[in-house]
């Protein structure tokens, strides 16, 4: 019982943040989840492998609901999902594999390092269009495959990667968030199948490789719910807040991560 209450916490305080400062959680979920997995005693050669594997199960079930709203204000571009989706769940597979190959040590400290780069793009200004060659077929292969690789080896949907590429190939700030959406689901379902792939070793009660059932569903049964409260409460509070608010929480998880 204590288990279940400790991943529905863990889902209410992720999907809350996620809704407040209007991200997928990855961020926010790895952290949590380790806290709890080390709480219960996992290894921490694996903890964070789990965690990671784990945040790419529940988005991609969360970047569902996503998905369907950007679909519904037609912000999603379809054929550049398509063109897209190939290198992101090659890259996808890729980053698990890398990912997997690391040592705790080694993955806490790319980690840390990623969360810090988030962190200061977001003092800096926003992109701004470049070049509709950026969609080529060299570049648009490229970029989702770099993107898929660095998802999956931090948990995460990807969006923070695709919107300023599509930003910065001519698409508008809409467009490039609702197809950046559509994008999370081939990146996170492709990156948590290929932990449950990588991980056999690990399966036993509630896990499948490095994807940790039990943590999946408590995160799920409370984030979906609380996800919306968050993004409502975010329309209250000045935006620029929110975005130096979540660049200081990410400097301070980076240098966790990097120095604990």
């Amino acid at each position: 019982m204590l288990e279940w209450t400790a991943y529905l916490i863990a889902g209410l305080v992720s999907g809350l943040l996620a809704g407040l400062f209007g991200i997928g959680g990855g961020l926010i979920i790895v952290p949590i989840m380790m806290l709890v997995f080390g709480w219960q005693g996992m290894s921490s050669d694996i903890a964070i492998h789990v965690a990671i594997a784990t945040s790419l199960m529940t988005i991609s079930v969360t970047s569902l609901s996503s998905m369907l709203a950007h679909h519904k204000f037609e912000t999603t571009q379809w054929h550049l999902v398509k063109k897209l989706a190939p290198s992101l769940v090659l890259g996808s597979f890729a980053g698990a594999y890398i990912a997997s190959s690391m040592s705790s040590d080694t993955l806490k400290v790319w980690f840390g390092v990623f969360a810090l780069l988030v962190a200061i793009k977001m003092w800096l200004p926003p992109p701004k269009s470049v070049s509709s060659q950026f969609l080529a077929a060299p570049s648009i292969f490229s970029a989702g495959l770099v993107t898929g690789i660095v998802s999956a080896m931090v948990g995460i949907g990807g969006g923070s990667l695709v919107v300023p590429y599509l930003v910065m190939s001519g698409l508008s700030m809409q467009r490039a968030v609702g197809t950046a959406a559509a994008c999370g689901l081939p990146i996170a379902l492709s990156g948590a199948v290929a932990y449950m792939l990588i991980g056999t070793q690990l399966d036993g009660q509630w896990q499948s490789g490095f994807v940790h059932w039990q943590a999946f569903l408590g995160i799920i049964a409370t984030s979906i719910w609380v996800a919306p409260i968050g993004a409502k409460l975010a329309k209250t509070l000045p935006s620029q807040m929110l975005s130096r608010l979540f660049s200081v929480f990410l400097l301070g998880l980076g240098m966790v991560f990097l120095f604990r």
